[in-house]
């Protein structure tokens, strides 16, 4: 599961489709509906929130704005109604972890766009996460 701080408009098409599908997983997770993933570490900081239920509804909603923005289709009547009204603090390391973890996967699946993306160094998170100083988190698999 990978619920990325980085916006969605840096995944290609696999990864939003990939990045939509465990973000349902963990809105059902998050609601009660599963016996695993509960403590899975990508959770964590959404666990973290007083509604946890609409802080990950909220990254949903960034998703699918990502994919009618390309012109694909996502259910967005999955995403739970709830709505978070603020920011998850979350620290440049882990954006920048990612956005290398993120890089060589597009190099691989999708080089052109790995290409496109070459010049960027600090790239915008999430609408949902407001970058802080600090380092990886401790819950991220390296």
């Amino acid at each position: 599961m990978r619920l990325w701080t980085l916006h969605p408009g840096y995944l290609d098409p696999k990864g939003l489709v990939a990045a939509w599908r465990e973000a349902l997983l963990a809105q059902k997770v998050l609601a009660g509906g599963t016996k695993g993933y509960r403590h899975h570490p990508q959770l964590a900081r959404f666990q973290a929130q007083t509604d946890p239920l609409a802080a990950i509804a909220t990254f949903l909603a960034g998703l699918a704005a990502e994919a009618q923005n390309r012109g694909y289709h996502f259910n967005a009547g999955k995403i739970s109604r709830r709505r978070f009204s603020g920011q998850i603090a979350e620290t440049k390391g882990q954006l920048l972890y990612e956005w290398d973890h993120l890089k060589t996967k597009l190099r691989v699946r999708a080089p052109q766009m790995a290409r496109q993306l070459r010049r960027v160094t600090i790239p915008e998170p999430h609408p949902l996460f407001r970058i802080v100083p600090g380092d990886v988190r401790k819950w991220e698999k390296k």
